[in-house]
């Protein structure tokens, strides 16, 4: 149990060694801080010494008339205790001015480096840890989590130098005064270092739990915020109102149980504190000797102001314990690998060859292959297509691709090069991916459509790409044209609309493969058939990789995959693979099935009025 407890001290002490290492570029701010804080800390027994002179004043007023006061030299009493307490009062002012603003900045440049370095390692994390992690723990840990650490990283560092100097100065002060007494005072503080170890044990573990209970409250909010529609369709308002009450009360509860604890502490450590007091005071009186009343009383008044920084400092060991579990999540975010990059090789312009040989991949900890042998060749210029039922590996191969995921078995070769060989950014470059998932942002059209390496590009060229994606003909009505914001994720249009801007994006980047998955499917017929002439021209000397559900968008390319639980079962043409009466044929004959069903559904509902019925 003793050796569990100095491992924890050790991991805690490391994580704050590291936590502290991001105060380096405020090293000076810092500084100035630390001297503030030396000021102000100076100035506490010059209280005490004030008051020495004011007592001894009233009690001898005949014979001490005059005295040498610091900085002021020989004055009377009467003028240098009020002039003197003014000129304390103004430097400890300056202290705590200098002390508090400056460690607000160093705690406020703290704050915003942290997040942004959360923030970009969520750029270059891999695809399997946004898999493995939920995105309100992800958002919680940016928001709440960093504050909790700028608390233990400058606001406990400002009490633990502010008040260390106090108890540090008066401590000076009080051995100056009377060091036997003294001793007694530092008797008990052995006793105080045990209540505050046993108190931080707590306060970590309570601290994890309500970071935890945060992250959980953030994921739901999220959750229905980003599904209000399925929630009001659905009549889910109950269910989640009970979900998110459920999860603010176990909220609520672990900050209680942390507020228990310190509210428990906090008392505990006074009595502790006063009874020692309770001792002086005695022995102050038992023990007077030749002391003047002046002595007693500056000397009770400095030890009187020691239960106050004392009682500071041990508070600062729950926000202390609640950083640390705060940098403990946060570091282990940044720790994580990032996506891998080993490759070197980088190329302006590629002819779009891509060929897949061998190739088998197996998600991280699942132990069924989702794609098994693959094979294929797509020359430039060629449309390659994919089929097959949901769960068949489509999606996974189009991922791989682009290396959302690793793959260790078999090769993708994109102009005789893997593309593990391959630079990411370089790589990506070559590469335009359009999926049936369309992520927009808040922001206009024209800026959605010309994004990240594509901003910047003239508005004709972002028109034309419109234009090639059948969008121009929406984005002309809209009031604001291309300069129309379209809301969070695009709420703001249809899904067609939707599809047909990232269609654009695509196009616009102009890259030699294009990836096509389930691109269509949010279309309506209309929609489809211009999206299907742009796409013609868009796929004209360009690899063209696309994920079909409908199989009559698809009937003109130059080679069919049909895919079943991971395995390319057939291929061919259109023409090749129906007489086959294999896989495909049932496909299709399935889905002209279902649309020919359709159709017959419409042809019989019954007209409003008959042409020769009287109105």
């Amino acid at each position: 149990m003793q050796q569990e407890a100095s491992t924890s001290q050790d991991s805690s002490l490391k994580i704050y060694l590291r936590l502290l290492r991001y105060l380096r570029p405020f090293i000076g701010l810092f500084a100035i801080s630390l001297l503030g804080y030396v000021i102000f800390a100076s100035a506490q027994p010059m209280m005490a010494v004030i008051l020495k002179y004011f007592v001894d004043g009233l009690t001898a007023p005949a014979s001490i008339t005059q005295h040498a006061f610091p900085l002021i030299g020989n004055i009377e009493l009467m003028y240098g205790v009020p002039i003197l307490l003014v000129m304390i009062i103004t430097w400890q002012g300056i202290g705590s001015f200098f002390g508090n603003y400056y460690l607000a900045r160093v705690s406020l440049g703290l704050i915003h480096d942290l997040r942004r370095a959360l923030f970009d390692s969520l750029l270059k994390l891999p695809n399997r840890y946004f898999d493995q992690n939920n995105s309100g723990h992800l958002i919680s840990r940016i928001t709440y989590n960093v504050t909790m650490v700028t608390g233990a990283a400058t606001d406990a560092i400002k009490v633990v130098i502010r008040e260390g100097l106090t108890v540090t100065f008066l401590f000076g002060y009080l051995l100056w005064m009377n060091w036997k007494l003294t001793l007694v005072i530092v008797g008990v503080l052995p006793i105080i270092a045990f209540m505050v170890n046993s108190a931080s044990r707590r306060f970590r573990k309570q601290a994890k739990k309500i970071q935890v209970a945060m992250g959980d409250l953030t994921h739901i909010a999220s959750e229905t915020i980003q599904g209000y529609r399925v929630v009001r369709s659905f009549g889910g308002e109950d269910y989640e109102s009970a979900r998110f009450r459920q999860a603010s009360e176990e909220n609520t509860a672990k900050h209680l149980r942390l507020v228990k604890t310190a509210a428990t502490f906090t008392p505990s450590l006074q009595f502790v504190t006063f009874s020692s007091m309770s001792v002086i005071l005695f022995l102050v009186l038992y023990l007077r000797g030749d002391a003047t009343v002046g002595d007693l009383v500056a000397y009770i008044t400095a030890a009187g102001m020691l239960p106050k920084p004392i009682r500071q400092l041990s508070e600062v060991s729950a926000t202390i314990q609640k950083g640390l579990a705060g940098a403990e999540s946060i570091f282990a975010q940044l720790d994580e690998a990032p996506e891998s990059n080993r490759g070197t090789v980088e190329r302006d312009a590629i002819g779009g060859r891509l060929e897949v040989r061998n190739l088998s991949f197996t998600y991280p900890g699942a132990e069924q292959p989702v794609l098994q042998d693959i094979n294929f060749v797509a020359e430039p210029g060629q449309m390659i297509a994919l089929v097959g039922r949901s769960g068949s590996g489509k999606s996974t191969l189009a991922n791989l691709i682009p290396r959302f995921y690793h793959h260790e078995q078999g090769q993708i070769l994109l102009d005789g090069v893997d593309v593990e060989d391959y630079t990411l950014r370089n790589l990506r470059r070559h590469i335009a991916l359009v999926t049936q998932q369309v992520s927009l942002f808040n922001d206009s059209i024209a800026n959605n459509i010309a994004y990240g390496d594509l901003a910047g590009l003239p508005r004709e060229r972002v028109e034309q790409a419109a234009r090639a994606a059948n969008a121009a003909e929406f984005i002309d009505r809209l009031p604001q044209g291309y300069d129309t914001m379209v809301g969070e994720n695009g709420v703001l249009l249809s899904g067609g609309q939707r599809q047909r801007l990232a269609i654009a994006r695509a196009i616009l980047k102009d890259a030699p493969l294009l990836i096509l998955d389930e691109a269509t499917s949010a279309l309506d017929s209309e929609s489809e058939r211009h999206i299907q002439a742009a796409l013609e021209t868009a796929t004209v000397n360009r690899t063209t990789l696309v994920i079909a559900h409908r199989l009559s968008t698809i009937e003109k390319a130059d080679q069919i995959l049909v895919m079943e639980q991971g395995r390319i079962v057939e291929r061919g043409t259109h023409a090749e693979l129906l007489p086959q009466n294999g896989h495909y044929a049932r496909l299709h004959a399935m889905q002209f099935s279902e649309q020919a069903d359709a159709a017959g559904t419409v042809a019989a509902t019954p007209e409003a009025a008959p042409s020769g019925t009287p109105t």
